[in-house]
């Protein structure tokens, strides 16, 4: 079945940090503390908010007080807009849509993110559509993700090709009966149009 619709990840396919957000989070931790267990509490509290649950700053503030960090909470908030997009990528997106392919965005995010990527950046300018966790209420690998986007955009999933560096989100649409691929920014857009091409989609 010829291919008619991608589906983009956003960070590590789209969009990189901006700043090493390992090194700029153990600067909060008090000394003495594991500051690799710091970072793996704020990852696990912004879990439920990623499918639109809890408040994401009030779990922030909660993990910021647990750890006793010195940190004010807008200081640390301040990381998640630390992120750019690739100029590259978003030209390659361009370029498939102008040739006929619907381009999707398909991001696991919370809604404070959401807020700076599609309110702030205008990320949906970019795409035919958008379609962030927070909004779903579900979230990747989980397959019912990936077909709530198949529902929405009224694509079979054999025509769909999806785009991630994570490889558990892959299998999660594959699952789904989607074409995956893992790709991940650092190895650089020509690998993205190599895999992108190797699909039949029509790059110059």
């Amino acid at each position: 079945m010829t291919l008619t619709t991608v589906l983009f990840d956003a960070d590590g396919v789209i969009q990189r940090p901006t700043v090493d957000w390992r090194s700029t989070l153990a600067s909060y931790v008090p000394p003495g503390r594991p500051a690799e267990e710091f970072f793996l509490d704020l990852m696990a509290a912004e879990q439920p908010s990623l499918v639109g649950k809890g408040d994401f700053r009030t779990a922030m503030a909660e993990v910021l007080a647990r750890w006793e960090s010195t940190a004010e909470l807008d200081q640390v908030l301040d990381l998640w807009h630390r992120f750019a997009a690739d100029d590259t990528v978003v030209a390659m997106i361009q370029e498939l849509r102008a040739a006929g392919i619907s381009c999707h965005l398909a991001t696991n995010q919370q809604p404070y993110r959401r807020a700076i990527m599609h309110d702030e950046r205008q990320y949906g300018a970019w795409f035919d559509q958008t379609f962030y966790s927070c909004d779903l209420g579900v979230a990747k690998p989980d397959p019912a993700y990936f077909k709530a986007i198949l529902t929405a955009i009224d694509r079979p999933a054999g025509e769909v090709l999806f785009v991630d560096d994570n490889a558990a989100n892959i299998e999660g649409a594959r699952e789904a009966g989607l074409h995956a691929e893992q790709y991940d920014l650092d190895t650089g857009p020509a690998a993205l149009r190599t895999l992108l091409t190797s699909h039949g989609l029509p790059l110059g």
